[in-house]
């Protein structure tokens, strides 16, 4: 063995075995602190990325673009900018709020929701489906939150939904939740049919089925995810605790997850051998739905014995006798509808005999039985119970509805506070309920009081119309109603309503009066509520008419809705202006049309983001503003970042899109730029085309932005359109369908008729399709 090595002037070993390893320390150090210095700036930039998400409204890769293209226009390196851009976002209120949601929901040790969300992408887009999707999402963000599990639903065209992924339940629990045919209410389907969020503080005060209700029934919340305008499936988030208290940056959160759920569902389809086995069930669906008697569709939830079965269908004949609404009872397990139907000689043993031997059952008198809020109801019908393949059919006919009646009555008694009376007059004997009784605040031993006696418990004010209430009674025998103070004894006062009618013998003698009282207490006191707040009802909905008016007349003053062709040298001008159809929808588009000192025409459209009188006054601002910045002579270009700089230090938080261009008459050349706006388009000897798109970011977000700039020769007949999104946005499809669409739509304005440059535009306004809504302006300009 050599020597151990010696020691240097510094302290430290050299040479010799020892010296070596001291050395590969040293290094493995130096490594370490590259690797950590390497960390910390990746997590800075995390963080900005994370800050454009929330200023740009976009998602984490479209934000980590936006973070290089400004760092290669900043002359800078995308560590440096996204410094910059986290110092700048410490003091904002938005910033504030997102570091108190981190600190409360995920603790010290989280770098970031923008972090977080950046891991799930990445997890989830590296998947294979969307099982893996919802894992990801559940471990790196919706842990943290507390959250145990989560489903991501697809929607079918047949208005049925498919568990696609899920991460958090049990293998049983996504099996038996695998499918959920339509009409069923669950989270899901109210998230899609209400195209919003649906959250429960727990799923039993939802009174709703869904996945896990037995292992999560805490908190659940469903998001609608959509790709488009299109809503193609939903994210379902359980806590097993109740749901946190939600917040706007909360909901952010879950839409952003709910897009990436959406561009899961589109990425990866879903295997053969995972879709759900519908098909008999739709045929046995549509079969039973043409029986004229309730019948109902069972299927086996498990592979246990014995099965547990879960009622799947309900045809339209369905008639719950316990009165419970159908939607409430398909999808639930049948023992879970009516437990009773496990007693012996009930209902679930016809069910497992006929789905374990196949023989029909029938019995002409079942006794059929259920709990509804612990009261127990029950009917006699005539049961008939059939196996087709898995499933089991059950068809029944009510033998007689009078039990059931008279319980319901009962009930709807109870509930409604409603007291009945009936009084012979001949004997002078008066009958009441129980509920009678407790209006009054007698006990049930008291002696009823009978109506001539009832002036004396009423308040004095109301003694008269207790008084024609007893003449049209018990003179004029006829029908009568009417509404009191009744005063108890015990010093309290009800409001009552009184219904009565009169009761003749064979002699058409009057000799009895029934009705009933019904407390209105309730009722009467939110009629005074209503009443104290209608007036400033109306007051706020005059307040709001008069600052819809008056933003509508101020776009009205700047933009007429059209304007006759102008001719600015050789070029003919025609524009248009579509206001949104319901005022609230106001919004700030725009355009302008004028010639400069130079001899050049300034042409442009804008659109600044959001509704309503900021947006209308953003619109006045920067329009005004840049017919100033025009007369200088600057190109397009230059124009829009002096603009964007003018939006972004001059105005309060408004962003807007915007395409400019100038045209030199001389030499029939147009200049054109474009910040964030659909590009213009250009008709040709009868064939359109949308121009190339230069790079520009919106106006606004930032203080100082370069813009690229374009340049087109022209020929007389040449014809370019700029619009607003307005003219072209759907729902229902993507912005490069609509584009292509406006395409045709202007070649085929030619082969229709419209010739000319006003009705060219007339015809893109009139068959442009578009569903959002939205103001929409239009420019058209045509060589001569």
């Amino acid at each position: 063995m050599g020597p151990a090595g010696r020691i240097g002037p510094d302290g430290a070993v050299v040479g010799g075995p020892l010296g070596r390893l001291a050395g590969a320390v040293d290094q493995l150090r130096r490594q370490l602190d590259e690797a950590q210095a390497h960390a910390a700036g990746r997590s800075v930039v995390e963080m900005a990325v994370g800050i454009l998400v929330e200023r740009l409204r976009c998602g984490p890769t479209e934000a980590a673009k936006q973070l290089h293209l400004l760092a290669e226009q900043a002359g800078s390196t995308p560590l440096e900018l996204a410094a910059g851009l986290v110092n700048q976002a410490a003091a904002d209120k938005i910033s504030e709020a997102a570091q108190d949601f981190v600190a409360r929901a995920a603790g010290p040790a989280d770098q970031g929701v923008g972090v977080r969300l950046r891991n799930t992408e990445a997890d989830a887009l590296s998947g294979t489906d969307a099982a893996a999707a919802a894992r990801a999402m559940l471990e790196h963000e919706l842990r943290p939150l507390g959250a145990v599990a989560v489903a991501i639903w697809a929607a079918r065209p047949d208005l049925s939904l498919a568990l696609a992924g899920s991460a958090g339940f049990t293998d049983a629990e996504a099996r038996r939740w695998r499918h959920v045919p339509p009409g069923v209410v669950t989270a899901a389907r109210r998230a899609l049919d209400e195209r919003a969020t649906v959250a429960y503080r727990t799923l039993a005060d939802a009174a709703v089925p869904s996945i896990g209700q037995h292992e999560t029934g805490g908190g659940r919340i469903a998001v609608p995810a959509g790709v488009g305008g299109r809503l193609i499936g939903v994210l379902e988030v359980c806590w097993r605790e109740e749901l946190p208290e939600r917040s706007q940056s909360l909901q952010r959160q879950f839409e952003a997850l709910a897009g990436l759920c959406a561009a899961t569902l589109e990425t990866w389809a879903e295997a053969p051998d995972e879709a759900p086995a519908t098909g008999r069930l739709d045929e046995l669906a549509r079969l039973v739905d043409g029986l004229l008697d309730p019948c109902m569709v069972l299927e086996p939830a498990d592979d246990a014995f014995p099965p547990r079965f879960v009622i799947r269908h309900a045809n339209p004949a369905f008639v719950d006798f316990a009165g419970r609404p159908t939607a409430a009872l398909v999808g639930a397990p049948l023992l879970e509808a009516y437990p009773l139907a496990a007693q012996e000689g009930g209902l679930l043993g016809a069910v497992e005999d006929v789905h374990a031997t196949g023989a029909p059952f029938r019995d002409p008198r079942m006794r059929l039985a259920a709990l509804v809020d612990g009261v127990l109801l029950t009917a006699d019908a005539y049961v008939s119970v059939s196996r087709h393949g898995s499933h089991v059919t059950v068809l029944w006919r009510l033998t007689d509805n009078t039990p059931k009646i008279a319980r319901l009555l009962h009930h709807a008694q109870r509930l409604g506070r409603i007291g009945g009376f009936e009084e012979d007059l001949d004997s002078r004997q008066v009958v009441w309920n129980d509920t009678l009784f407790e209006l009054y605040g007698l006990p049930g031993t008291a002696q009823p009081i009978p109506l001539d006696r009832l002036a004396e418990h009423a308040h004095p004010d109301d003694r008269e119309a207790v008084d024609r209430f007893l003449r049209t009674l018990l003179h004029h025998r006829r029908p009568a109603s009417t509404a009191f103070r009744l005063q108890r004894a015990d010093g309290v006062t009800r409001h009552i309503r009184v219904v009565a009618e009169p009761v003749h013998d064979v002699s058409e003698r009057l000799s009895a009066v029934r009705g009933a009282y019904q407390d209105i207490s309730a009722q009467h006191w939110t009629e005074v509520a209503l009443a104290a707040t209608r007036d400033q009802l109306v007051q706020t909905e005059q307040q709001v008419a008069e600052r819809h008016r008056l933003v509508r007349q101020l776009q009205h003053a700047i933009m007429p809705p059209s304007a006759g062709p102008r001719t600015l040298n050789n070029l003919d001008v025609a524009v248009r202006y579509r206001p949104a159809e319901k005022d609230h929808l106001v919004g700030g588009d725009w355009y302008d049309a004028l010639p400069l000192p130079s001899g050049q025409v300034l042409v442009c459209v804008g659109d600044v983001a959001g509704h309503g009188i900021e947006a209308a006054t953003g619109m006045v601002a920067l329009r005004n503003a840049l017919r100033g910045l025009a007369a200088t002579g600057a190109g397009p270009a230059q124009l829009l970042s002096w603009l964007n700089s003018v939006t972004h230090h001059l105005t309060d938080n408004v962003t807007a899109t915007a395409v400019c261009g100038l045209y030199d008459p001389e030499h029939r050349r147009l200049r054109w730029a474009r910040a964030g706006h659909l590009p213009p388009v250009l008709l040709r000897g009868g064939s359109a085309e949308c121009l190339p798109q230069v790079d520009g970011i919106l106006l606004g977000v930032i203080g100082q932005a370069d813009y690229q700039e374009d340049e087109i020769a022209l020929h007389p007949g040449d014809r370019i359109v700029m619009y607003t999104d307005g003219l072209i946005e759907r729902r229902d499809q993507g912005l490069h369908a609509s584009l292509a669409n406006l395409v045709s739509l202007s070649e085929a304005a030619r082969y229709e008729g419209a010739t000319a440059l006003d009705a060219h535009l007339d015809h893109l306004l009139r068959f442009s399709g578009a569903d959002t809504d939205d103001d929409t302006c239009l420019v058209g300009i045509e060589v001569r």
